[in-house]
């Protein structure tokens, strides 16, 4: 589990990736969907997919010649039962976690 904690957290730790989660939240989308709105290549935007996806905090999925991709619902379990550990910290609250990564997003 620590390894795949290290993920998480390494996965998170990118405003970008936040930003791609955020989008990932109102709706699966394509690479290219998911591409559109940042100023980056579309090569730099599979690597942060594909963190993502090593991390399982999203899935990816070829339909036709189209890779989309979604949200995976209980990615970040392991990593709010770890933080309830030190008992300073409640449970992930997912909409304020939603709201979190919808900030993000805006910002």
């Amino acid at each position: 589990m620590a390894d795949a904690l290290s993920r998480t957290f390494a996965s998170l730790a990118d405003p970008t990736r936040r930003g791609i989660l955020s989008m990932l939240l109102e709706d699966d989308m394509a690479v290219t969907d998911v591409a559109a709105p940042l100023a980056i290549s579309l090569a730099a935007v599979s690597r942060h997919l594909s963190v993502l996806a090593r991390a399982g905090l999203i899935r990816q999925e070829r339909r036709g010649r189209v890779v989309w991709c979604m949200l995976e619902p209980d990615a970040l379990r392991h990593a709010s039962i770890w933080m309830q550990g030190f008992g300073q910290f409640d449970p992930v609250d997912v909409d304020a976690l939603d709201a979190l990564l919808e900030r993000e997003r805006n910002a």
